[in-house]
């Protein structure tokens, strides 16, 4: 991989990572638009570290606070009653699927799920369980109403992402719509509830940077760097956008993506 294919997959990773239209499957997608090679599952991995950190620096004031609360928690009762402990717990629980699918499915995650024909029609079928969410939320619902079952919801439907094409934001976001949360509230549960499981599974894939042909630790590094930056930028469009606007230009945008792929896969254009 060259510097140059680094940065752009870097700023594709960033930019995709928080609109709710699949970063993984993005990072598959260009290459293969562009002639490139597969960077593969272990660099899409690490380089989501890069916008795990935007959303840490984003977010540090809530993440501190929530973090302080929630420690407290662990011995005192009272503490555990408030909204910030209990927002730790909620990330925590939440967390709890997608590291046990995770788990279970890594292989098939790093391999056939790569396919251009699953990205394709994956991102066609997810883009109407958007619409539904869309159409029919109440949005009647802030952070401050989550509760368990909406944790537990959320986490559930954060496991589809393991699929490329489906989005992690645009999971978490349609089933807290689903929930009766308003737009915000669910990307900003959607933003923080992402930082365990993106950070574990990118640590844990730093191991195989440089391996088997994969691409090596400097244009890795750079990848990871634009991803931060264009990430950043990332979360405070989305937050802005989605406080007066839905997401049906998202879903107009993941049909016209899949659909496309999914042609120019068919008549072999691209493989």
């Amino acid at each position: 991989m060259s510097a140059i294919e680094a940065v752009v997959l870097g700023i594709v990773q960033g930019l995709t990572e928080f609109l709710p239209i699949s970063s993984t499957a993005h990072v598959r997608i260009v290459p293969a638009l562009l002639g490139w090679e597969d960077p593969g599952a272990a660099f899409t991995a690490v380089i989501q570290l890069g916008t795990m950190a935007a959303v840490v620096i984003y977010f540090r004031k809530d993440l501190w606070t929530i973090f302080k609360a929630w420690f407290a928690s662990l011995s005192d009762v009272e503490v555990r009653k408030t909204h910030d402990a209990k927002m730790g717990w909620y990330i925590l629980l939440g967390t709890l699927p997608v590291a046990i699918f995770g788990f279970i499915f890594k292989d098939q995650i790093e391999t056939a799920a790569r396919s251009l024909w699953v990205i394709s029609i994956v991102m066609i079928l997810f883009s109407l369980v958007m619409a539904a969410a869309d159409s029919a939320a109440k949005r009647s619902r802030t952070v401050e109403d989550l509760d368990r079952k909406d944790a537990a919801f959320i986490g559930l439907w954060q496991a589809l992402a393991l699929i490329p094409g489906v989005s992690r934001s645009g999971s978490t976001i349609t089933a807290g719509l689903f929930r009766g949360l308003n737009e915000v509230a669910a990307a900003r549960y959607s933003f923080l509830l992402s930082i365990p499981a993106v950070v574990a599974s990118g640590l844990f894939e730093l191991r195989k940077v440089g391996e088997g042909g994969s691409p090596g630790l400097p244009v890795t590094v750079i990848a990871t760097l634009f991803a931060f930056v264009s990430g950043y930028a990332a979360i405070s469009f989305l937050l802005r956008w989605l406080s007066t606007h839905n997401l049906r230009p998202f879903v107009i945008y993941r049909l016209i993506v899949g659909t496309s792929i999914l042609l120019l896969t068919a008549f072999g254009a691209i493989s």
